[in-house]
């Protein structure tokens, strides 16, 4: 039997209800907490099993009707039939569950939340691309959620950036059209304030024909076309000749905002407004002092770097990829910073040897990857480091690396909360405020 009728008793890191089976956890796509549903299983495993939800029997009082049409098709978005306010309750319970079972600490204070907008926030993605025989046509889109191998036949998407998220459809006609139609494998996108990029990979040579046609298509819409034949640095532009992707951010009251350059692969925060918000709220705790030399680790294009340099004396940005540091320096020139540099390092190796780390530094910004900091914090901070802000996109690294500075390192753990970078996803973006005790 694979059919059951079941009570969805939590909701698990990944947005699917969790249910009990003759003692056995099942994780169900499409269930929300408090809900009573009939389900099926649709994989089994050792110690779990997955499911899909048949009928809602007991309906939760949080549950939406999702917006797009190509809900639970798309696996680009778990959660759009949870309203708003419980994705973030739910984002912040998934954070304190893993202070308390992994760091085993506990923020002083919880922050608000903070959000932007929910829709078309999305400005850096990548879409799949297959030509499918059967459909005779070439779908363009995310994965499908119940099928990773699969792209999900979809028109539009809702997330991605008002001016890209309603064409997505039209990008399979465009790659439909070409003689590449079966070589382009993804088409990657990036948005700046004014300009949209999208990054076509091709296995094979383009013909002359395609390339007309994609010059055609970027002026009809107004995006920036790349090419992308081979590695990361083989793309180039196709038109216009000279695109200039760049995004502004404040860096506080009274204080002129800063304008960053970057290249369409390049890392950026994928949502805009957020970002924004993010940066005010980093300035707020880390409360930057005209006297204040500050250490950035993780630092890409300098996202953080350049708004705290218009505050402090000093801010050193150190980052492993030769191409960010150098657009992040290029960057503080073009704004007129003369107090940031930056170094490029494997921070993940240890560079405890650096002069950057042997110096003595006020203040500490950590952002790193899902992988964390705590190869960083087997040997910084320093004794003189008063204050440390933490910005993560992974809250079970957060929460191993907090319990070492709290632990280890003399800190306390004075605040953290929730940042919705990903509105009806399950991803957890967190920041964490720590004082030197």
């Amino acid at each position: 039997m694979n059919e059951f009728e079941v009570a969805i008793t939590d909701l698990s890191h990944d947005g699917r209800g969790v249910a009990r089976i003759d003692g056995k956890t099942v994780f169900v796509s499409g269930a929300l907490l408090d809900e009573q549903v009939r389900l099926r299983i649709r994989k089994r495993h050792r110690n779990f099993d997955e499911a899909e939800t048949l009928q809602i029997l007991t309906r939760s009082p949080h549950r939406v009707e999702p917006r797009c049409s190509h809900f639970g098709q798309c696996g680009g978005c778990s959660l759009q039939h949870l309203d708003a306010a419980m994705q973030i309750e739910a984002k912040q319970r998934v954070l304190a569950d893993n202070f308390a079972r992994i760091g085993k600490v506990e923020p002083e204070t919880w922050l608000s939340p903070l959000t932007d907008e929910a829709w078309g926030y999305r400005r850096k993605g990548r879409l799949s691309v297959r030509a499918v025989a059967k459909k005779g046509r070439v779908l363009v889109g995310f994965r499908e959620e119940s099928n990773p191998r699969y792209v999900a036949d979809i028109t539009h998407c809702d997330v991605v950036h008002p001016a890209l998220g309603p064409k997505i459809g039209l990008l399979g006609e465009l790659v439909g059209s070409m003689d590449a139609a079966a070589d382009i494998p993804q088409i990657e996108f990036a948005a700046g304030d004014e300009t949209i990029a999208l990054v076509f990979r091709h296995l094979k040579p383009l013909s002359e024909g395609d390339r007309v046609k994609l010059a055609a298509f970027a002026q009809q819409h107004g995006f920036a076309v790349y090419l992308q034949p081979g590695g990361v640095s083989s793309v180039h532009p196709l038109w216009p000749e000279h695109p200039r992707l760049a995004f502004r951010i404040p860096a506080g009251d009274d204080v002129e905002e800063v304008e960053l350059e970057f290249q369409p692969l390049d890392f950026v925060q994928v949502n805009a407004g957020l970002n924004r918000r993010m940066m005010l709220r980093t300035l707020e705790l880390l409360d930057p002092q005209p006297h204040d030399r500050v250490l950035d680790l993780f630092c890409g294009l300098g996202n953080f770097t350049l708004p705290l340099a218009r505050r402090v004396a000093e801010i050193i940005g150190v980052e492993g990829e030769h191409g960010l540091v150098a657009r992040a320096a290029d960057n503080a020139a073009r704004n007129g910073i003369a107090n940031a540099r930056f170094h490029v390092a494997n921070l993940f190796e240890d560079q405890r040897g650096t002069d950057w780390a042997r110096r003595p530094w006020d203040k500490l910004l950590l952002d790193p990857p899902r992988a964390g900091a705590d190869k960083v914090l087997e040997y910084l901070p320093h004794k003189q480091t008063g204050r440390i802000v933490y910005v993560s996109c992974h809250p079970a690294s957060l929460a191993r690396d907090a319990g070492i500075l709290v632990n280890q390192h003399g800190f306390r753990l004075k605040a953290a909360g929730v940042m919705d970078m990903f509105p009806h996803t399950a991803h957890v973006e967190s920041i964490a405020l720590f004082e030197r005790r």
